[in-house]
Formats: structure tokens, sequence, C-alpha cells
């Protein structure tokens, strides 16, 4: 279960006590669901019983009770616990059945993971200065929106610099509204899109306008083209690109990504030839007989047959910054911030070397590929499309060769 998953899980409880009658309160539009803070209880946590009291004119811990016991017989809700003055504290079930939820539904998404309709019933008007950054932040806030399932039109205060097409960006409409609409305004970025095209090109242009907050000033330097590691940009994009490479060299080795996180066998070896599976596609062959079971590796990271073990624990970062992937990008669509999304790339690009270096996905010498090579590979692999699909929403390339 991932944590989009148990947010729909308790706003689904929530609609349930209402609907029998147990909870007299109105049923919000979401429910917010946070990892526990260190110290705290279980793996999630969640406010809403607080949330419901007054309007339900229950205490808070009564609220909470009515709730737990339609929560904890969901399917992936290991344990619910009532804290404090009300919290409800969730623990799910064994990481491992976690873990392949995740990277089932990366497989499953693509690069649409993280997209939902928490915003379907919303609608934005933004209103933009005829200044770069204002516009590519309005444009890039309009993206993130959309994904959400907002319904969204910008318009500028004059008519658009030609220069911004090639930034990717488009507005609606120019000149002065006429009712007021909500302003974007972050800090000018000193320079003309032209400029910035000029020294950076549309990407590391876009990157530099994007990275620092609205109330921040841009670094739009030539550190932005920088090739290597202080790079935060390049840093990103290699990620994606190594992680493209490890399909690659896993193909022309003969394996492909473990399908476990679906809940399947082992994958099928690609043959010569044949394409490397796509991020989004799974390839499955048919379970081994008793005699190669007998002889096949353990299997690790949780795999089919391998019953609650967890992943190795420099895995667990990479995995961790993945399930959180959905929520970073609904905040950053809620708060109007992009910025939020570079980071989250940055983050998980840093934790990708890091599993990448202590495990290696791909055999070295006399080696042969193992399960524990598959696994990796299609850890490895959802972390390049959690890359390449926050790079898109940014309006930035992920080349496959860097």
């Amino acid at each position: 279960m991932t944590p989009a998953d148990l947010s729909r899980t308790v706003l689904h409880a929530v609609r349930r006590a209402v609907d029998e009658d147990a909870l007299r309160a109105p049923v919000p539009a979401r429910v917010r669901v946070e990892r526990t803070r260190p110290g705290g209880s279980g793996d999630y946590a969640c406010a809403v019983a607080l949330q419901l009291a007054g309007p339900a004119a229950l205490p808070a811990l009564e609220v909470a009770r009515i709730l737990r016991e339609r929560v904890a017989a969901e399917p992936g809700v290991g344990r619910v616990e009532i804290t404090g003055p009300g919290f409800l504290s969730f623990t799910l079930d064994a990481p491992a059945a976690s873990d392949r939820a995740v990277l089932a539904a990366v497989r499953e998404q693509g690069l649409a993971y993280g997209h939902g309709d928490a915003l379907r019933d919303e609608i934005h008007q933004f209103h933009h200065a005829p200044e770069v950054r204002a516009a590519v932040t309005a444009q890039t806030v309009r993206r993130l929106l959309t994904a959400q399932g907002a319904r969204v039109r910008t318009t500028c205060e004059q008519a658009p610099d030609p220069d911004w097409v090639r930034l990717g960006v488009t507005v609606d409409a120019h000149g002065t509204p006429p009712v007021p609409l909500t302003g974007i305004r972050p800090v000018p970025a000193g320079a003309t899109a032209g400029e910035l095209l000029e020294r950076l090109g549309p990407d590391a242009a876009r990157w530099g306008l994007l990275r620092a907050a609205g109330h921040d000033r841009a670094a739009l330097g030539p550190e932005l083209l920088v090739q290597g590691e202080a790079n935060p940009l390049f840093r990103v994009r290699y990620a994606h690109a190594r992680a493209r490479a490890l399909t690659r060299g896993a193909a022309a080795l003969g394996f492909t990504a473990e399908a476990a996180a679906q809940g399947e066998g082992a994958a099928a070896p690609a043959t010569h030839g044949e394409s490397p599976a796509p991020y989004g596609e799974v390839h499955t062959e048919p379970a081994p007989s008793g005699a190669q079971a007998a002889n096949a590796d353990p299997a690790p990271y949780g795999e089919i047959g391998s019953g609650p073990a967890p992943y190795d624990a420099a895995a667990r970062p990479l995995l961790d910054l993945i399930a959180d992937h959905p929520g970073v990008l609904l905040a950053g669509a809620r708060h109007r911030a992009p910025d939020r999304v570079a980071r989250q790339l940055e983050a998980v690009a840093h934790a990708f070397f890091d599993f990448h270096d202590s495990c290696p996905p791909l055999p070295a010498g006399d080696e042969k590929p193992s399960a524990a090579h598959r696994a990796r590979l299609a850890l490895a692999e959802a972390a390049g499309t959690v890359l390449a699909g926050g790079l898109s929403l940014l309006g930035i390339r992920a080349p496959d060769h860097l």
C-alpha cells in the first residue's frame, strides 16, 4: 500500500462511517497522511479524527475509535493505533509487500506515476507579469495542477515574449483581466528569455528558474552547465541516463527487471536484438520447475518466495522517496511550488547513486544474472521513471544518453 492508497483508504473509512450514521460530519475532500516523525508510532499518521471532532460533536478519541475499526480490516494495513489526543497511527503490512506495491504502481503508470485526480474539482486562473521567471513558473504550476486533475488558465499582463515559446511557455490570453486573478510573481530573473537561452539553453534555464523557491533569487550562472556531480541538474539527468543504461546492459546480458513487484514470477530473459522493456512494461515467464527452483538463488529484496524479508538497507531511502513521490507532486501543485519537485528529484538521484554503488544491478566479471540483480534492476528502473516523469513536469528533457 502506497501513501496515496492509505490516504484514499482513510477517506473511504470516513465515508463509510458517515453513510452508516456512526459519524455525523461532512466528509472532507481529502485526507492528509504523513510519515511518522522520529519517536512516533507506526509508519504513517493522520489527524483526521481531530479535524472531524468539532463538526461531529464528539471527542477526537471517539472519532478515532470509529475510524480505526473501519481502517484496520483493509488489505495492506497491519495495525492501527490511536495516539495522543486522537491521532491515527498506521503500521503497514510487511515492507516487502508494500515495496512491491510501490514498484508495481510505477511500472503500471510509467511517467504518469504520481498524477491523480485529487484536485479534479478545482479551477484556477493565474495572472503573471511579462517576465521570464514568472512566465515559466506559471506554466509549470499549470502542469502540476493539471496532473492532479485541476483545470487551469493563465494570462499575462502584456503580449508574451516570442522567446518564451522556445522555453515551452504558452499563455491563454494577455492584457488586464476584467476581474483580479491569482498572481504569480516570483523574484524576477534579471534577464530576458533570449539572454538565458543563449547562455544556458532551454533545459538549464528552466531548471535555474524553477529550482529556487519563488521568494528567493534564481541562480542562473554558468554552474548550471557543469557536467559534474556538483551540478544538481546534471546529477538528476545523469541518474536517469544511468538507469536507462542499466536496462540496456541487462538486455545485452539476457535478463530484464524482476516482475515480482506485481506478484508475478521472475522476469523473462530478453533475447539478443530484442528491445529492453520500456518503463511501465512487465515481462514474465512461467514459474521455474522444481529442479530449477532447487538450484535457483535465494530470493532477496522481498521477492516472491522470500516472505516478509525487507529490502537491503541501502535500498530503503530510494524506496521511501519513490513511495513519497505522489505526495510531493500533489504538495507542489497545491502550494504552487515547482521547487519542491526539483528538490525531490535531487533527493531521488542522490539515493539512486548510493543504492547503485552499494547494490550493483548488473553482474560483474563471471558473475551470472541472479534474482538479486533482477530485483535491483526493477528498483533502478523505477527511479529512472520517477526522474523522467518529474523532469517532464518541469518541462526539462530527460536524455537516455548523457
